[in-house]
């Protein structure tokens, strides 16, 4: 009987390869620098690492978290991208795991693959947001803008493949529709499946963006400074291009929350001030992610309440 772990497993390790990159990307997207040369070497004395100390997470253990060259401290970084993606990928893969099941149809096939491909892009370009602007405060449109693009395009690829009658929207119900030649259609008028998501996204990703550039301009009117930068603004239309509305919805909540009681500690240990810069952004990433696991359930939750 097949297990998880046949795709766990190597998702693991292959979730390792890509944090050592999503690294690479973290540390010189933020500058503008390019990704493929020079080669990886120590920011400190600038020696190139050589490929047996670039080894994802185990170099890092071996070498005690010190360059070999110049023995000064390798950030504690490098390990926790590269473990926190190859858990990420190793989720994703686990979402996979229907399609060992003896007789899944080619839609569901599909479907199962592309929501799990989907997963595993969404938590690399999150991490590496969460970390950016952490540490630099900046959100490169090559993780933002690009991702909402691919989140669109593969939730397009993903509508090609919906169960017949799935999302179909009913616009108008039994009602009499006169046509040009004087005739009268009582049918229902119909927004199929595909048509319904795709257009859907379209529309989420036009009211969240809307719905914090309104918010951006509200507090330039009020504070005579931006509070928000179009960095958050790219970051949520791509987390609703892979998420949609209501999760993504539920991802904006979670970020603002959770950077309001962040700001609120620093207040507190007065280690900051009213017009003190945080880092929003890195707190709506940890949103979508979370989003990402928990949101259909306690979304599903919720509504039950009513």
């Amino acid at each position: 009987m097949p297990t998880p772990l046949l795709f766990e497993l190597p998702a693991f390790f292959l979730g390792l390869l890509f944090g050592s990159f999503l690294n690479v990307c973290i540390s010189r997207l933020p500058e503008h620098l390019s990704l493929s040369k020079p080669r990886s070497h120590c920011p400190h004395c600038q020696h190139t690492i050589a490929w047996y100390d670039n080894i994802p997470l185990l170099s890092w253990i071996l070498l005690r978290a010190r360059c070999r060259h110049c023995k000064l401290p390798i950030s504690w970084r490098y390990p926790a991208v590269e473990l926190s993606f190859a858990l990420w990928l190793t989720f994703a893969a686990r979402t996979a795991f229907p399609l060992l099941k003896p007789g899944i149809s080619t839609n569901a096939f599909a479907a199962t693959t592309i929501d799990a491909i989907a997963l595993a892009i969404l938590g690399f370009l999150l991490i590496g947001l969460l970390v950016m602007d952490w540490q630099t405060h900046t959100l490169p449109d090559a993780f933002t803008l690009t991702g909402t693009v691919i989140g669109f395009l593969l939730l397009c690829i993903r509508a090609a493949y919906l169960p017949p009658h799935a999302y179909d929207l009913i616009l108008h119900g039994q009602n009499p529709l006169t046509s040009v030649g004087g005739t009268v259609d009582n049918g229902n008028v119909i927004l199929i499946g595909s048509e319904h998501l795709v257009l859907g996204r379209i529309l989420g990703i036009a009211v969240t963006a809307s719905l914090l550039l309104l918010i951006r301009f509200l507090y330039q009117q009020l504070r005579h400074r931006e509070g928000l930068g179009l960095g958050d603004i790219k970051l949520v239309a791509m987390i609703t291009a892979f998420l949609g509305f209501w999760l993504a919805a539920f991802a904006i909540f979670l970020g603002f929350i959770l950077c309001a009681i962040y700001a609120v500690t620093l207040i507190g240990r007065h280690r900051a001030t009213s017009t003190t810069r945080l880092p929003l952004g890195a707190f709506l990433a940890i949103g979508g992610l979370i989003a990402a696991i928990l949101g259909a359930p306690v979304i599903a939750w919720y509504s039950s309440l009513f």
